[in-house]
């Protein structure tokens, strides 16, 4: 018997809903093939081809043909990769491969769902803090740091010192002349963005803290490598900075942390009186009803589940989570001490929003 609070299924809906569930499935297993092809380089090989077989993708591509051609069949009824069957060659159209390969720079795609995997590595875990609350640790995600670095270093070798330092009126000029200034990057993560900045402008003078010893490790290596004296990195809590200092960033992080608020109010501290924090984050609302035609909405809400909510519960922390939104970064900002807020767009990245934040009141 029907309960009378059940409503009767409309069955156009319904078939509508069960035709939406077939293309999730089918996408979803789209991006792990997206996934293979960024990694083992596919996409960036074909674009170079012309149509090709198999045998001709691989051989190019340095990997076992028997794979490669399983792996064209999916990407190709997938409508990701074009197939002729009269010479049974595959092609990837250049408008397809601008979103797909590591020579697009920002707008390269593909290197975001080798998230994917990484999530699904935790999903017993993370089913376990669902049934109990707390948290999945960092330890987890043993490849986080060495994906997140690609993801960013996409957008920061684009526009890092072209567009996103200039969002601060001046900074560019006083980074680069006389004394230059003080820098420090909380959540720096591998530190390419504190390195491309030390290499950009060598009056100035940059540290980078995280508490990855990993993450610290691989930034003085890169470092080493470019031959700056004027960055170095150290282990440290980001909640716990003093300074002073000109210029502090944060890009990406601070919804990630155990302590956020403590995190800001830390910040404002460590600044000179006339010192800037430029934090990017990620653009979206705090309320959910503005974020229902975001183009990232669903995947921003996946990360947070699957990553940035739970790693900072399972250290008994706020668990902001990603889509922690504007409104509430505002509020915690102006909480922290900051007074006068701007908050920035660039193009090219479709991620984040840049908020220019000075004391006072």
């Amino acid at each position: 018997m029907t309960s009378m609070t059940q409503q009767a299924a409309d069955p156009v809906r319904q078939e509508e809903f069960a035709g939406r569930m077939l293309q999730v499935l089918n996408d979803s297993c789209l991006g792990y093939l997206c996934s293979l092809g960024h990694r083992t380089r596919l996409f960036d090989v074909m674009a170079e081809l012309p149509a090709s077989t198999s045998e001709q993708i691989a051989g190019a591509a340095g990997l076992d043909e028997r794979y490669v051609r399983e792996w064209l069949g999916g990407v190709t009824v997938g409508g990701i990769v074009e197939y002729d069957p009269a010479d049974g060659t595959y092609r990837l159209p250049p408008e397809h491969a601008a979103s797909l390969c590591r020579a697009a720079g920002p707008d390269n795609l593909a290197s975001f769902v080798q998230d994917l995997a990484l999530i699904g590595l935790v999903e017993d875990e993370v089913v376990t803090a669902f049934r109990e609350g707390g948290g999945v640790p960092y330890s987890s995600y043993p490849k986080f740091q060495e994906i997140q670095a690609e993801e960013t270093a996409r957008v920061y070798d684009a526009v890092l010192v072209d567009a996103i330092v200039p969002l601060v009126p001046g900074l560019p000029e006083r980074l680069g002349s006389g004394g230059g200034l003080d820098v420090l990057d909380v959540g720096t993560g591998q530190g390419h963005a504190v390195n491309l900045l030390a290499r950009a402008f060598p009056a100035s003078r940059f540290r980078g803290v995280d508490m990855s010893e990993s993450g610290i490790a691989a930034a003085r290596a890169e470092a080493e490598r470019l031959g700056l004296d004027n960055a170095r990195f150290d282990l440290a809590d980001a909640a716990a900075v003093t300074g002073p200092y000109d210029l502090i960033t944060a890009f990406d992080v601070i919804h990630d942390l155990a302590r956020p608020a403590e995190t800001l109010a830390a910040v404002a501290g460590a600044l000179r009186d006339d010192g800037v924090f430029l934090m990017g984050d990620i653009a979206a609302s705090s309320r959910l009803e503005e974020n229902l035609d975001l183009p990232l909405g669903p995947a921003l809400y996946t990360f947070s589940v699957f990553y940035c909510m739970t790693v900072s519960l399972g250290e008994g922390g706020a668990g902001l989570g990603t889509v922690w939104g504007r409104q509430t970064a505002l509020r915690m900002l102006k909480e922290a001490g900051f007074g006068e807020v701007d908050v920035r767009e660039v193009e090219g990245d479709i991620l984040n929003v840049y908020y220019v934040a000075r004391k006072g009141s």
